[in-house]
């Protein structure tokens, strides 16, 4: 059943237009914009450095943007209110949501590779075990705050305000832009953001470095938290 679930969740993110473009497109796109036009500051390789950025964002997109939106809506049209009433268990619906999300995760970070590598990024230069954990921690964070956004607000509420939140971390949450190179006090904040804390994490252990212990304590710290306050606010209508 749960396996049925995962599928089920994961053919519905990729049928949808709007989700492939936040997911698939737009990250595509910005991989290669970052890594052949010279625009935004980089360190170098900047295929390496792109790859970091573009992950974070395909994360964001699809943990938090995605899954806020498609909750909030869920819940407005009586989607889950329904499930939650025939003999498929509260917790295997949860468990196909998030199993879903992951699937998308695993889609976005293979096609993003293989782009990357046709762009010059190497994949043996870097930290694979930090990669991994990073994405993982990441994808939690960021969906634990999706759910308590699209399971608490209405769903025209969630829409907004998810999507102002993404634009505001792409610019200035440290995804597009490096936390160094923003000012001081804005660079601070960025730090304890899960953006800044994942994008940062992800081009360090890209370029072969080891991720400051701090960037994982960032993600654990929101999933934590977003997630406990979830799990007493969310509503299933």
């Amino acid at each position: 059943m749960l396996a049925t679930q995962v599928v089920l969740e994961t053919k519905l993110a990729l049928r949808q237009g709007e989700q492939v473009l936040l997911t698939l497109i737009i990250p595509l796109a910005l991989l290669v914009g970052l890594t052949l036009l010279r625009v935004v500051p980089l360190p170098e390789p900047r295929a390496t450095s792109a790859l970091g950025t573009v992950l974070a964002l395909a994360i964001m997109s699809t943990a938090f943007t995605s899954q806020a939106i498609s909750l909030g809506f869920d819940r407005r049209y009586g989607v889950l209110r329904r499930l939650a009433a025939t003999a498929v268990p509260r917790w295997l619906i949860v468990c196909g949501r998030l199993g879903g999300m992951a699937a998308v995760v695993l889609v976005q970070v293979v096609v993003l590779a293989v782009v990357a590598i046709a762009l010059g990024w190497r994949p043996g230069a870097g930290s694979p075990g930090w990669v991994c954990l990073l994405i993982v921690l990441g994808t939690a964070a960021f969906g634990a705050v999706g759910v308590l956004l699209g399971g608490t607000l209405r769903a025209e509420l969630t829409l907004a305000v998810a999507n102002v939140v993404w634009f505001v971390l792409l610019f200035a949450g440290g995804v597009l832009v490096p936390a160094a190179a923003l000012p001081g006090p804005l660079a601070t904040v960025v730090q304890l953001l899960p953006s800044g804390a994942l994008a940062e994490g992800l081009r360090t252990a890209l370029a072969g470095g080891t991720p400051s212990l701090g960037h994982v304590v960032v993600l654990l710290v929101w999933t934590l938290v977003a997630g406990g306050v979830a799990t007493r606010t969310v509503r299933w209508s």
